[in-house]
């Protein structure tokens, strides 16, 4: 960490926008960045710029002040007439929060624009960032893109001579578990695990089958009451295979679909175990503190693991192989190598028992 002291501009700061607006993963482990700042700086206002889909991921933390919305869907069509017009207009509304310092976690060139029109004098971001973003910034730290993505966006705090505080723990926004406990048919107290197993990308999927086996032997095992299977709207067809092995047992509940961000965050933080491949229900479980097992093939876990939770991972590599989660066919093959029994034994080691 560096001990220089900072700049005037970075010293006098008191209004400080975080923009780490997407994905839902990066933005539940973007967190430590807030904590060290509120640390660091108590009584700064410290604000968001979130995707407004995934706004309820952060909107509890008793350490943020305020949320500002990214409507993605309104300007997603930026190249129309309509698309720039809407686009300049809300670029415009940034400057209302007469920001003194922004920080761009994402390291994009959209997100630099962002940092650019709060009309910020200071504005830090990585040296390296993608799309030559970095040289849009007034203070940028050269980090490794080697390192693990929490340290990485840590780093950012280096011109501010802050000290990390890497606290990755999530709040849920009230009333969220209620709403979705009544949704899905749970009781309190009645232990249950969560498994999600879908992903973006067909690479990252564990074989959809072995979840099945899975949730069966944990429900044998009488060690959880129910399995909630969980994924995005889009992601059914993913999941229709498991649910339809389950078809006729109510231990299995069908969540697909059926929960916002704020609901799956409240299920995640009473579940007793979260499985699930590479994805975001994995850094929620880390911000709540779950025990999770974590199914991962084309991904490099030093970088972009469940924070200081490499254990929790199960992962077969051999030496020197290349990881790329956009190669399908070799992602398959890595996550194949997961077998059934392996996952049953290290799930039931740690749930609690009963």
């Amino acid at each position: 960490m560096a001990t220089q002291t900072p700049n005037p501009v970075l010293a006098r700061a008191r209004r400080i926008l975080i923009i780490r607006p997407s994905a839902l993963g990066d933005v539940c482990r973007s967190v430590p960045v807030l904590a060290s700042l509120r640390a660091a700086m108590p009584t700064a206002h410290i604000d968001w710029l979130v995707q407004d889909s995934f706004a309820d991921a952060i909107s509890a933390h008793p350490m943020l002040d305020g949320v500002v919305p990214l409507p993605r869907a309104r300007l997603s069509n930026w190249a129309s007439p309509r698309g720039v017009f809407d686009s300049l207009r809300w670029l415009r509304t940034l400057r209302r929060g007469h920001y003194d310092l922004a920080i761009d976690a994402q390291g994009l060139i959209r997100s630099a624009i962002f940092a650019i029109a709060t009309g910020a004098p200071a504005r830090i971001g990585y040296a390296n960032a993608q799309e030559f973003a970095g040289l849009t910034y007034t203070h940028a730290p050269r980090v490794a893109p080697d390192r693990h993505s929490v340290d990485r966006m840590c780093a950012l705090l280096e011109p501010l001579n802050i000290a990390p505080v890497f606290d990755t723990r999530l709040y849920s926004p009230p009333g969220a578990w209620h709403r979705v406990s009544t949704a899905l048919g749970l009781n309190a107290g009645e232990p249950y695990c969560v498994i999600a197993p879908t992903s973006r990308w067909p690479g990252k999927r564990w074989p959809i089958d072995r979840f099945g086996e899975l949730a069966r032997a944990l429900l044998d095992s009488g060690r959880v009451a129910r399995v909630v299977v969980v994924g995005s709207p889009g992601e059914r067809a993913q999941c229709a295979p498991l649910l339809q092995s389950a078809t006729g047992d109510t231990r299995v509940i069908d969540g697909v679909g059926r929960t916002t961000v704020a609901e799956l965050m409240a299920l995640i933080e009473r579940s007793v175990l979260v499985v699930a491949n590479d994805s975001a229900a994995i850094h929620m479980a880390v911000g709540f503190n779950r025990p999770i097992v974590a199914l991962y093939g084309p991904t490099d876990i030093r970088r972009v693991g469940p924070w200081q939770r490499d254990a929790s991972v199960i992962q077969h590599i051999t030496p020197g192989q290349t990881l790329n989660h956009k190669d399908e066919a070799s992602g398959r093959e890595l996550m194949t190598r997961i077998t059934t029994p392996e996952v049953i034994e290290r799930a039931l080691s740690v749930l609690p028992a009963r």
